[in-house]
């Protein structure tokens, strides 16, 4: 067997991930620890009882089963819950350090105010007065429709509540966090009709066609995923990962196809041509569950023949033809898109490009595809009934632009808020609720976004933590740690069947803090009226109970809830479109812009490099930040000290003069950062690859 350079790099890289997803590292983290913790100078935990409960993680949206052990009144551990149906005892390493997110001391202990800069500490019946009182004025002046919410999701009863509450105050101005979910939704229902969650039955393909999505990095329901990584390479199933760097993913495909960054949806499309023309589409599909194939066809074959492709993104003609054929040969392929953990939302092109692949192979809604899954159904509340300022507010145009004649078929645009806001002389929104999310560090531009926020009145956080949204907030209200409360988890993102998880508490709140959901409903209550009469619960928890029903027995007994009655995937083709089939074109596609490459920002001559950002399953890239067991994991090629490694291909590097370890500025057209030079081999030349997951400017000296 001949071992160049690049099958090195695999064989390494992927010895690496496979050792990282192994019980071997954690067993010797384990003895490790038990050595260190016998010194004699070492605290030992006080011997106690020993008690076990179930729950459910809620630190990235995999909707992991964990069970939590205590001594006594102390978490002391987590891990996966045996026999949980999407990691079934498994665990990342961030659920896994879930406990010190519990006893960090970066937490906020009680409701706090900023006063001339600095924080104090106030009850939580000023705190909540003063909100109260702010939304009253806002009502009193027709100016409802100013309140907006932050929310990390849009669905379970906290983000329910949330959305209730402005929409019977008066207000359309709830918004998601982005994320590839948003271009899977809509990407569904523009070809299949359905406003629903995108699963993936990976456990059951024979080959999956990955642009750029870090299926052992975090993808999706990170667990999940990794087993059917696993699950398809012991059955023999081939995996192809298309990204401009060697990844953990890609060293663990079973072949790495480099691409010229933001190119992934001409390739989608170069494929598409030659399946299309060399004949090899699943015929059933096309002609009995499909329409608009005509023009799609004439779509690819005008524009996307495989030498233009080629150019485009700089994958040689032969290894297009070759790819595209691999693909249809298989009996059960997947293609997805996404790329790293999902964070960013990417392109609609590219992620219709990948879709309609599946729909060419026939595999939509079939075992070993892609699916379109339900939301389960439990959050069925009775409609409000709004008073007039409320029935006006509702109606005014949305804050972010969402629904509106140019974005019409967004739901949520939380990126465009920045610039909106900056706009006029006074902030659009006068009120800013913000929770379980951190957008002043996601956002793509997030020195817009400070300065933004700066313009808000009052900017109201829920966070647990001190994190960079809180620190720029002008009141905290602080929610209880996920093991500190009952909550509905209504996904596990990208599993194949509808699914609830439930947090229980596993012990009792360590401070003063409250479920936030108990505070929208005494928010409710305290404005009175109909705001009130929509919130009829006495609390959170009677809520929740009433909400989940039947469900909640079982949700309590084991911490989830699967939608039995979800047919099998082997079920024949649902599309809820127009002409009930799979639609490759429609008046809403043909009035999208069609694909459009990347176009770098800056002047070329001056920025001569492409910036890249890559996730890795050791640093939290959301909104918590990254605990002491994750930055003590990272490769001396990720951190070194405080400096930061950016990948760059040797050949580049020694063009720019840029040497290898050696400190340099890197300067993009919003900023410049202090970095540390790796040469790698894995990525393409022309191309700087930076870690997400660095950087923050709050929580404190625990957590990166």
């Amino acid at each position: 067997m001949k071992i160049d350079r690049r099958s090195f790099l695999s064989f390494v890289i992927g010895g690496a991930a496979g050792t990282a997803l192994s019980p071997l590292p954690w067993k010797l983290t384990d003895d490790l620890s038990i050595w260190s913790q016998n010194w004699p100078w070492t605290p030992v935990p006080k011997r106690g009882e020993i008690t076990h409960v179930n729950s459910t993680c809620t630190l990235c949206p995999g909707g992991c089963g964990i069970n939590v052990r205590r001594v006594e009144d102390r978490v002391v551990k987590i891990e996966g819950m045996k026999g949980h149906p999407v990691n079934d005892g498994s665990l990342c390493i961030l659920g896994l350090a879930g406990v010190q997110l519990l006893y960090g001391p970066n937490r906020v202990t009680t409701p706090k105010k900023k006063v001339n800069g600095q924080w104090r500490n106030i009850s939580w019946k000023d705190a909540l007065s003063e909100i109260v009182t702010k939304l009253g004025e806002l009502r009193a002046s027709n100016s409802s429709h100013t309140l907006a919410c932050i929310c990390d999701s849009d669905r379970g009863t906290v983000p329910e509540l949330l959305n209730r509450f402005l929409t019977v105050y008066g207000s359309p101005n709830f918004i998601r966090t982005p994320s590839i979910q948003d271009n899977y939704e809509l990407t569904l229902y523009l070809t299949q009709g359905v406003r629903a969650m995108p699963g993936f039955d990976v456990k059951d393909a024979d080959f999956i066609l990955s642009f750029g999505s870090g299926l052992i990095e975090g993808w999706q329901a990170p667990v999940f995923m990794f087993k059917g990584k696993s699950n398809l390479r012991q059955k023999g199933g081939q995996m192809r990962q298309i990204e401009p760097r060697l990844s953990k993913t890609a060293a663990k495909s079973d072949k790495w196809i480099a691409i010229k960054p933001g190119t992934e949806g001409a390739l989608a499309l170069g494929l598409a041509n030659v399946i299309v023309n060399e004949g090899l589409y699943n015929r059933n599909f096309i002609e009995n569950d499909s329409v608009g194939f005509a023009e799609y066809k004439k779509y690819i074959t005008d524009e996307f023949s495989p030498s233009v492709v080629s150019k485009m993104t700089g994958i040689d003609v032969t290894v297009i033809a070759a790819l595209a054929r691999d693909f249809v040969r298989a009996s059960k392929p997947l293609a997805i898109c996404g790329k790293g953990v999902g964070r960013s939302p990417g392109s609609l092109g590219d992620f219709l490009a990948v879709h309609q692949l599946n729909a060419l192979v026939g595999n939509i809604n079939a075992k070993g595809g892609p699916l379109a899954v339900p939301d389960p159904d439990y959050v069925s509340w009775p409609d409000v009934e709004m008073d007039g300022i409320a029935s006006m507010g509702v109606q005014q145009v949305r804050v972010d632009g969402a629904g509106s004649e140019k974005f019409r078929h967004a739901r949520y645009l939380l990126n465009r808020l920045p610039e909106i806001i900056q706009a006029g002389q006074d902030s659009p929104v006068q009120v800013l609720f913000v929770a379980g999310a951190n957008p002043l560090y996601t956002m793509a531009d997030t020195q817009a976004a400070v300065k933004a926020f700066d313009k808000i009145p009052l900017v109201v956080s829920f966070s647990s933590y001190m994190d960079e949204t809180a620190a720029q907030s002008d009141l905290i209200l602080p929610n209880h740690v996920f093991l500190e409360r009952f909550e509905d988890v209504p996904f596990a993102q990208g599993f194949p069947k509808p699914i609830i998880g439930l947090t229980q508490p596993v012990i009792d709140p360590l401070f003063n803090t409250r479920h936030s959901g108990d505070v929208i409903i005494e928010m409710a209550k305290e404005l009175g009226g109909t705001i009130a009469e929509a919130f009829t619960w006495d609390s959170y928890a009677a809520c929740l109970e009433e909400t989940l029903a039947d469900k909640w027995d079982t949700l309590l007994d084991q911490s989830y809830w699967v939608d039995a009655k979800f047919p099998d995937i082997d079920r024949a083709q649902e599309f809820e479109t127009d002409s009930s089939k799979f639609e490759f074109n429609n008046r809403d596609i043909a009035a999208l812009p069609g694909y459009r490459p990347v176009r770098a920002s800056g002047d070329e001559s001056f920025y001569p490099l492409l910036l890249v950002p890559y996730d890795t399953m050791r640093l939290a890239s959301g909104y918590i930040g990254s605990p002491p067991f994750l930055v003590k994991a990272l490769e001396d090629t990720i951190l070194k000290g405080n400096d930061v490694l950016v990948e760059i291909n040797p050949a580049t590097a020694k063009k720019l003069g840029l040497l290898d370890g050696r400190l340099a500025i890197l300067t993009t057209p919003k900023d410049s950062v202090k970095v540390r030079i790796y040469y790698f081999d894995g990525i393409m030349p022309g191309v700087v690859a930076i870690p997400r997951g660095l950087g923050h400017t709050a929580y404190d000296k625990f957590l990166a």
